[in-house]
């Protein structure tokens, strides 16, 4: 029997009371049985595959190996007739190596007394379809090389991260040394295969290359732990019947043997896995357990197949929008049902795993800044050598770990709606930026502007950068600041996240104990926090930076909060045009637009400066235009994000440098001048500074946080996301009939520079 390592294990992330709590991570495990005879059904297990994510916590995993890593090695040691490939993800063999060298020991023996066969992959556990070539390639030799090195074996075979597989890829495989690799049957079954040719491996081609590919049992997957251990010998003597020489692969996650909610006491605790290893070795006479590289290289290939586009039958659900993945699983329902419909439901395959990218517009913002990155190293890495050339392989590793699949999608796990995920991303992408400066000899301080389609959306955005900071803008969406990151903290603060329709949603709103699951309605979904119903809300434009709001006069904080109030103008999506002003040691990027509030027409201008070494973005606004009478509501939305909420040592503060309360903190503060974010764990001291406004008032301010409701595998849960700081007018036009206000952003970096505590505490709440 062969087990791949799983697709992911727990992860954790800072919940709403600032302390860690647990999330899981999916361990990908593999069976795989084979019948060559009428009473020889070879099982060919390949082994657990079991996956960190960049950026997880050390407890977590650490969970994870005391309750299912630990656990189960030690059963195979206790059973050495158990034959099965592993895959373990490059971050958490990293992780073994920091804190528990002797376990990957452990199975280096294993590996020699071939019980175990490892599996590679690409190192850092990207989905695979979403890389050029060159870094689809460079993970996976990467991946191999380590594992040779640390346990002395010939790989041959990986594992695909999500089973996303697309036909391109096929090449790029074999030209990284892979000869093997496992997806879902479900892949199989949308080329058109029956169930019945699915009990064997194959080849697929592409550009001349082949490969050979083994299907993974729907069917394994999921009365592998949960039925009886007897189930599934019963199964494998119906496909050994069937077919003498059949083949049964299981390939999972491994973290479902001790991680997954309750499977530590019945995979360990109540003996599951200890009577399932004993029954495969009390069969053994008809039962054979073979190592995947055994099978490609004796037994022949069913032939070749070429496979669509496509993940497992789950993924394929999740990427849909809302109403479509509901249409989706009420038609695989009615295939399910209907006799007549039995042969439909394969092709009923969903979307491209790459509409991730279209449904969380946050994913394709993460993956054009790893495309940024991916493209500037990609020239250099072979112009340069000596100390340079190493400088580049320190950001080509950080490039990789920035493309670790996990915070790019969203399913039955947090994934994108975990801001510690998506940190670590952009941690790893400003790391190797900044690598190739130094590998580029780029000396501070300096200040540059560049142009591009960067997010490949057909228009044009500016990256404003410093030596201290950089900014990107989109013009064409509402001249919003959408990535803002801090070079030497290696932080975006516009990590940020919209809240916006999941399908789940209907359950969310339906109450606990009322909640029904759409897959099963026999399960009732849980809960982890009270009032969820109550906080399902969505957002009408992009939690960003520099997003221009026109509410009417009496809108108040209650209204912004809650999401009532009403979009007078056409400025926060609208386009602005733009032009960038180069001096010396400054560089100026200029957005107007010519727009309405109300059906008024006038032009908004802003301009975004940003000096040679400064930490300080200086910001304009200027209303033209404005008739006499004119007298409308301006906002204007900055977010802040990965600054956590009710935690220690993160607080907002005044021009007195009063504490004004914690970073959760919903304040309605009046004739504002300063309000500053302090995140003593990070560092940052965030200072937003307001000049008085050429007419009028001086600004009001609104703060409060941005909360999603998202799905996990404990349940529905309430994430925090961002901090919303809005200063707000009442606009008067001059004479002319014209209205300005200038405001500075300026970023501190607590730990390179001694700061002021504030000392009192001061809290204005709605």
């Amino acid at each position: 029997m062969n087990t791949f390592p799983s697709r992911h294990t727990p992860y954790k992330r800072v919940g709403n009371d600032g302390e860690p709590t647990r999330k899981r991570q999916k361990p990908v495990w593999r069976w795989g049985f084979q019948p060559r005879q009428s009473r020889i059904l070879s099982a060919r297990a390949t082994s657990s595959a079991t996956s960190q994510p960049v950026g997880n916590f050390d407890g977590v995993i650490e969970q994870a190996y005391q309750d299912s890593y630990l656990p189960f090695l030690e059963l195979l040691e206790r059973h050495p007739g158990i034959r099965l490939a592993l895959h373990t993800s490059g971050p958490l063999a990293e992780w073994f190596d920091r804190h528990h060298p002797d376990y990957p020991d452990r199975i280096a023996r294993l590996v020699a007394e071939r019980q175990i066969e490892i599996v590679g992959g690409a190192f850092y556990e990207p989905v695979l379809a979403m890389l050029p070539a060159r870094d689809r390639i460079g993970q996976i030799r990467m991946s191999t090389e380590w594992l040779e090195r640390r346990f002395q074996t010939k790989v041959t075979g990986m594992w695909v991260a999500e089973r996303v597989w697309d036909p391109g890829m096929t090449r790029d495989l074999a030209a990284a040394g892979i000869e093997w690799t496992i997806l879902d049957d479900s892949h199989f079954k949308a080329a058109g295969l029956p169930d019945e040719q699915l009990d064997r491996h194959w080849l697929t081609e592409g550009d001349g290359a082949t490969l050979a590919v083994f299907p993974v049992s729907e069917h394994l997957r999921y009365v592998i732990p949960f039925a009886a251990p007897e189930a599934t010998i019963d199964h494998l003597r119906f496909l050994a019947s069937r077919r003498p020489g059949a083949l049964a692969v299981f390939g999972d996650d491994g973290e479902k043997f001790g991680v997954w909610p309750d499977t530590r006491k019945a995979c360990f605790d109540d003996g599951w896995l200890e009577t399932f290893f004993g029954l495969l070795e009390a069969n053994a006479d008809w039962i054979q357990m073979c190592l995947p590289s055994d099978v490609v290289r004796e037994v022949p290939p069913a032939g070749t197949v070429w496979l669509p586009e496509c993940s497992y039958r789950e993924m394929m659900e999740w990427v849909l929008p809302p109403d479509s993945q509901l249409a989706c699983i009420e038609a695989r329902k009615t295939c399910g049902a209907d006799p007549r419909l039995a042969g439909v439901a394969r092709f009923l395959r969903g979307g491209s795993w790459r509409n991730f990218r279209m449904r969380y517009p946050e994913a394709n913002e993460m993956y054009a800044r790893m495309m940024a990155v991916s493209r500037r190293l990609e020239p250099a890495m072979t112009a340069m050598s000596g100390p340079a050339a190493a400088g580049l392989a320190e950001a080509t590793q950080a490039l990789y770990r920035g493309q670790c699949n996990c915070a790019y999608w969203h399913g039955a796990f947090g994934g994108i709606y975990l801001p510690h995920l998506r940190n670590a991303i952009y941690h790893e992408l400003i790391a190797a930026d900044a690598a190739a400066d130094r590998a580029e000899g780029k000396r501070a301080p300096w200040v540059e502007a560049t142009t591009d389609d960067f997010d490949f959306d057909g228009r044009t955005e500016v990256r404003l950068s410093s030596d201290g900071l950089d900014a990107w803008i989109a013009p064409a969406r509402g001249g919003m600041l959408y990535e803002l990151d801090l070079r030497d903290q290696e932080h975006n603060l516009l990590a940020t996240l919209d809240r916006r329709p999941e399908a789940y949603h209907a359950q969310v709103l339906a109450g606990p104990g009322n909640a029904r699951s759409v897959v099963d309605a026999s399960q009732v979904a849980k809960f982890k926090q009270e009032g969820l119903e109550r906080m399902v809300r969505y957002d009408s434009s992009r939690r960003k930076s520099l997003v221009d709001h026109f509410w009417d006069c009496d809108t108040d904080a209650e209204q912004i909060v809650a999401g009532t109030a009403l979009e007078r103008g056409d400025f926060a999506d609208g386009a602005y045009e733009t032009s960038v002003r180069r001096n010396p040691g400054r560089i100026q990027v200029l957005l107007s637009r010519m727009g309405n509030a109300w059906g008024i027409p006038f032009t908004l201008s802003k301009a975004v400066t940003l000096e040679a070494g400064s930490r300080t973005l200086e910001i304009a606004y200027k209303l033209e235009g404005l008739p006499r009478d004119f007298r409308q509501h301006l906002a204007v939305e900055f977010n802040f994000a990965g600054m956590p909420d009710r935690a220690e040592g993160r607080f907002f503060y005044d021009d007195t440098r009063r504490n004004l309360g914690e970073l959760g903190s919903t304040l309605d503060l009046a004739d504002v001048r300063t309000i500053g974010l302090v995140d003593d764990w990070l560092g940052i001291d965030a200072r937003l500074s307001l000049a008085e406004p050429s007419n009028g008032l001086a600004a009001g301010l609104w703060t409060f946080p941005v909360q999603s409701v998202s799905q996990s595998e404990g349940g529905f849960e309430l994430v925090h996301q961002s901090v919303v700081v809005m200063p707000h007018w009442i606009v008067t036009p001059d004479a002319d009939g014209v209205w300005k206000v200038a405001m500075r952003l300026s970023i501190g970096n607590l730990k390179a520079e001694s700061c002021q505590r504030p000392v009192e505490r001061q809290t204005a709440r709605v």
